[in-house]
């Protein structure tokens, strides 16, 4: 099958999906966990052909960890669509009603999107989560993933399928089965077969939707993260903060890129967060009064304050005030999570005031901006946009509303 036809059995399943129940959907989501748990030797087989392919290619480390798969990543993707089943419908709900003076009662209801189209690079747990968020919304999905990836995802898929095969979910997961350029780019145009395009990966993926999609993009985030250390911060939270954040999984979005600390601290802090991200082998990227307390730093460039590394490398800079901190944050930063330490309320009041981004926190790792750590059960992905959604986005994203008018005769 090509693409357009791949979408159009997606379109014939989001009108089904309308007309399900709460029950029915989230008994598709437990069945589907059952699945992936009891079939975990088949999708790791399919991935360790892609892992050897991609090891093979000479691919970096980022991208293998984010590849990889073993029993206890299919486990946490199946029990990502058990958290999912278990939150509540958001499909059906009225946001608010009213009554107006001529007698007509009108409500806003929320229904699902449709079809939601994902571009996704490899991160093969992507394939279960977005999926187990669109059956929960009552969306059909069309997913295009990486090539990296692509037994990995056929697998998952096959899997998900199997699970729910010959009933109402019957098409309400597409896998493109073409992966070449020219399919992603009919994907891109499919208006009206495709509701909403969601990009999930590195920055160049992502910029390729952006500018040349005419359906509707909701466009997710680069992470070129930063974490603040302000005078009064705690020396031993601020280490503890920004070693979790830079190194707990630096292939990730919301990991940290950049540190910024106050020159009042900077002889006290830089120091003991050095020696913690000895552990892992951080390569330190500094200003000059960075490079003044650690020589062994290398001189950071003009290109390093807006960099996404997703490796073991950290850009420094030290800064004399908050307000310089939200400034070089509002310039270099891609929205997405910004962290301060400190002990200061007024300070952490203006950096949570000041600071454009979708997830601002004080004295806490830039780590949590995750949908599932939001609560949400697992996420479609993190929009760094504003419109729409924003943020980690779960379930009440995947949907919108429809306005719903009862009147007994009226005209105008």
């Amino acid at each position: 099958m090509n693409v357009r036809e791949q979408a159009q059995i997606a379109k014939k399943a989001a009108l089904r999906l309308m007309t399900t129940s709460s029950r029915e959907r989230d008994g598709a989501l437990v069945a589907m966990a059952d699945a992936l748990v009891e079939r975990t030797g088949e999708i790791l087989a399919a991935n360790a052909l892609d892992m050897e392919a991609a090891r093979g290619a000479g691919r970096p480390a980022a991208m293998l960890d984010r590849l990889s798969l073993n029993a206890a990543r299919v486990e946490a993707m199946a029990e990502g669509l058990r958290k999912v089943a278990a939150l509540a419908d958001p499909i059906g709900g009225e946001d608010f009603s009213l009554k107006r003076p001529n007698g007509l009662s009108i409500g806003c209801r929320r229904v699902p999107l449709g079809v939601v189209g994902i571009i996704y690079e490899a991160r093969p747990n992507v394939t279960a989560d977005a999926a187990g968020l669109c059956i929960k919304s009552a969306n059909a999905c069309v997913l295009r993933g990486g090539r990296e990836a692509l037994n990995s995802n056929a697998a998952i898929v096959n899997v998900l399928t199997g699970a729910v095969s010959g009933g109402v979910f019957d098409g309400a997961i597409q896998l493109l089965c073409d992966d070449s350029r020219e399919g992603a780019a009919e994907m891109m145009k499919l208006n009206g077969l495709i509701d909403v395009l969601i990009p999930r990966g590195g920055a160049s993926l992502i910029k390729s939707v952006v500018q040349n999609a005419t359906v509707p993009v909701i466009e997710t985030g680069v992470g070129n993260c930063h974490v603040y250390v302000d005078a009064s911060a705690d020396i031993g939270m601020a280490a503890d903060i920004v070693f979790n954040a830079k190194c707990s999984r630096p292939s990730v979005c919301n990991a940290m890129e950049t540190l910024l600390v106050n020159s009042a601290v900077a002889k006290t802090a830089l120091p003991a967060i050095a020696e913690r991200l000895k552990a892992k082998n951080v390569e330190l990227r500094g200003c000059e009064r960075t490079r003044a307390i650690l020589p062994g730093a290398l001189p950071a460039s003009e290109e390093d304050w807006t960099c996404e590394y997703l490796d073991y490398i950290l850009a420094i800079k030290v800064v004399d005030s908050v307000d310089e901190a939200i400034d070089h944050i509002n310039r270099y930063g891609t929205m997405h999570s910004e962290s301060i330490v400190t002990a200061d309320y007024a300070n952490a009041e203006r950096f949570l005031d000041r600071v454009d981004a979708a997830a601002v926190y004080v004295n806490a790792s830039t780590r949590f901006s995750d949908g599932e750590e939001f609560g949400f059960g697992a996420e479609i992905g993190i929009s760094t946009q504003k419109l729409h959604a924003r943020g980690p986005m779960g379930l009440k994203a995947l949907t919108t509303i429809k306005y719903v008018v009862r009147g007994n005769g009226q005209t105008r």
